[in-house]
């Protein structure tokens, strides 16, 4: 089945469910055995649950995968996939990444012996150096939270598997509707479900998608015994959301580009950052490994931070705020907001400046959203 149809169908059989279009909100904390020492189909719904197992089926699907997973956050999620490594493990880490993945690799993770490398991933000599000292994984961001910047994800998975390193994908910005990390080689795809999967700025959740059964093995045994899964409610919500994935991320990537061309334009704009700009430096990457490229993106406004704030206090239309790939449009300052855990030397070493401004454009009428920004624009 093509991507629409499995986005409404996959994992769930109305037949399983006395007849339900919708899957039912399993809301039980467990089931009955059908006598001593026979269990059901499910015992716990930590283990698991008819709602979770229905997103997760549908989660596989839409990513090409053997197995998926639903957690309770997106971090949820990243620590479930980072738990398969030890004490003296080495981790391969893009250098331009999310401040929460950050903060987690380095506040957690570096605590527990498990050591992050920072290394741009757009060169791949650099990433073959790192790989001759040893590591267990690459992660990747493609595109860059927030700086849009570009992974070529087959010849990354390549080189990581030729040194028997694992390649795990957070796939948060595009979806699996705009790209599917797995076709490349690539081994975990990590999503934050809170993000463009629900689409509703309504629930968070997180979701791992695997390429091998061994790999969903250890997956699922970690979700188990660390009890890191969603509940079935957010499951049934981000089920919902996903009913219409395809047609909401037809409609963000439209929207989001008529923007950044007419921000391009702006001449209080130093730089957009938008992988379906022809002046993007990986235009043809993204062209390459991607069907679109979603509704978010960067751009850099002459005046430094100053003019920032003064155009963040402008907008009516757009809201100030955290998060992404909701129906509504946001705005934000990843230097105070989404990366403010980053320390400032890391930040400068990210390219991660005081000027840059992160949007999520919503479903609103482009006009609208480009009046709004036109109005803020001025006063900064």
């Amino acid at each position: 089945m093509k991507f629409r149809t499995l986005a409404i169908h996959a994992g769930h059989n109305p037949a399983d469910h006395l007849g339900a279009i919708m899957p039912p909100i399993y809301q039980t904390s467990t089931f009955a055995f059908q006598g001593v020492n026979r269990p059901g189909p499910f015992d716990y719904s930590r283990s698991a649950n008819p709602t979770r197992q229905a997103l997760e089926t549908c989660l596989a699907a839409l990513e090409g995968g053997t197995a998926g997973f639903a957690f309770a956050t997106g971090m949820a999620a990243e620590t479930t996939v980072l738990m398969l490594f030890r004490a003296g493990g080495r981790i391969i880490v893009h250098s331009d990444l999310y401040g929460g993945t950050h903060r987690l690799l380095e506040s957690v993770f570096r605590e527990l012996g498990v050591a992050a490398s920072y290394v741009d991933l757009r060169d791949l000599t650099a990433l073959e150096n790192a790989l001759t000292d040893g590591a267990q994984a690459v992660w990747i961001e493609s595109p860059t939270n927030p700086l849009m910047n570009l992974v070529d994800l087959q010849a990354v998975a390549a080189l990581s598997h030729r040194y028997d390193a694992l390649a795990i994908c957070d796939n948060t910005f595009l979806s699996p509707y705009f790209q599917r990390p797995l076709e490349f080689g690539v081994d975990i795809v990590v999503h934050s479900t809170t993000k463009y999967i629900n689409g509703h700025s309504d629930v968070v959740g997180g979701a791992v998608v695997v390429s091998s059964p061994e790999l969903g093995e250890k997956i699922g045994f970690l979700q188990n015994a660390m009890g890191t899964c969603a509940g079935p409610q957010d499951c049934f919500l981000v089920l919902r959301g996903i009913k219409t994935l395809a047609l909401r991320m037809e409609e963000h990537n439209r929207n989001a580009l008529a923007v950044a061309r007419w921000l391009e334009a702006h001449p209080k704009v130093a730089a957009v950052l938008h992988p379906g700009l022809e002046s993007h430096p990986q235009h043809g990457l993204a062209v390459r490994q991607m069907r679109g490229c979603g509704g978010t993106f960067s751009f850099l406004l002459n005046g430094g931070q100053t003019a920032v704030f003064r155009m963040l206090e402008s907008v009516r239309l757009f809201t100030l705020a955290e998060s992404l790939g909701g129906v509504e449009s946001l705005i934000e300052h990843p230097v105070t907001m989404t990366h403010a855990s980053v320390p400032p030397d890391v930040l400068d070493t990210m390219g991660i400046t005081p000027d840059l401004v992160r949007v999520s454009v919503g479903l609103e009428d482009a006009d609208d959203l480009i009046m709004d920004l036109d109005g803020a624009l001025g006063e900064a």
